[in-house]
């Protein structure tokens, strides 16, 4: 992309995190036609605008849900019109209804199963509406208390991997694991800048690594490499997500949410050609 074109498509992500903008009234802001608008917008983010509206309502609901007083302060302050609004739109993108998440999942029942992939061991949770998490490590342990950590209050109801409730989530996540076409469903769910890092990631090529500094260029910030560091290790989707990706100017690993070891492994799979088989 040329100077100009970054400069609109920055300008228009910007109206989007102020608030929501019908496409044709942010062409008309920008310069563009919607159609062309449309294409950029989704070229550079990976999302289309509104994809990207929703994404910024939906974190900036999942913030609200735990420190508002109440529920429907949340969904107000959120930017939703109405309750039902927040039931279709960001209950089906957080995988569970508001009230439950704003409770650290308390009366919820979240199964979940840890199954042996290519890369070890892998946790895969689930609600009644979708995953939820997704995690890797060699200890059993590890898995079970950052789910406890996400979802404290929350009924923990461990399942065979390939019983019923399940197991079609688990072949969609050991498919993208594999790096295998899946259609597993990721939570992208953070502050819209997270959402820009986590979307530059997933452009990246299986292989090929970047640093946080060029990650920042990318996204044309490139004094936030700091910011985008943060975000990086603010990634709760392993591998489907691939901040293992991203390491340090000096060509060292950096720093890694599921262990150095991991990571480097992942790499190495990946530049071989191997991941998966």
């Amino acid at each position: 992309m040329n100077t100009l074109i970054d400069k609109k498509l920055e300008a228009a992500r910007r109206h989007l995190d102020s608030g929501t903008c019908p496409l044709l009234e942010l062409a008309e802001k920008i310069g563009w036609s919607p159609a062309y608008l449309q294409k950029r917008f989704k070229q550079a983010f990976g999302l289309s605008p509104a994809e990207y509206a929703s994404q910024r309502k939906v974190a900036t609901l999942k913030q609200h849900l735990k420190y508002a007083p109440d529920v429907t302060q949340a969904w107000v302050d959120s930017g939703y019109g109405s309750s039902s609004r927040v039931y279709e739109n960001g209950a089906a993108k957080l995988g569970m209804l508001p009230a439950v998440y704003r409770k650290g999942g308390a009366g919820l029942t979240i199964h979940w199963t840890i199954t042996v992939t290519a890369l070890g061991n892998a946790l895969v949770a689930a609600t009644e509406r979708g995953i939820c998490a997704v995690a890797l490590a060699e200890e059993q342990t590890r898995l079970i208390e950052e789910l406890r950590a996400e979802f404290p209050n929350a009924e923990l109801n461990h399942v065979p991997d390939d019983d019923g409730i399940i197991a079609s989530k688990v072949r969609s996540v050991a498919e993208a694991l594999a790096g295998k076409a899946s259609h597993a469903p990721i939570e992208l769910i953070g502050t819209a800048f997270q959402h820009r890092v986590w979307q530059a990631l997933m452009t990246i090529p299986r292989g090929s690594t970047l640093s946080y500094a060029e990650l920042a260029e990318r996204l044309v910030l490139p004094k936030a490499a700091r910011a985008v560091a943060r975000a990086c290790a603010g990634n709760r989707v392993a591998v489907l997500v691939p901040c293992h990706r991203i390491i340090r100017g000096d060509g060292s690993l950096g720093g890694y949410r599921w262990g150095l070891p991991l990571k480097e492994d992942l790499l190495q799979r990946e530049r071989m050609g191997t991941i998966g088989k």
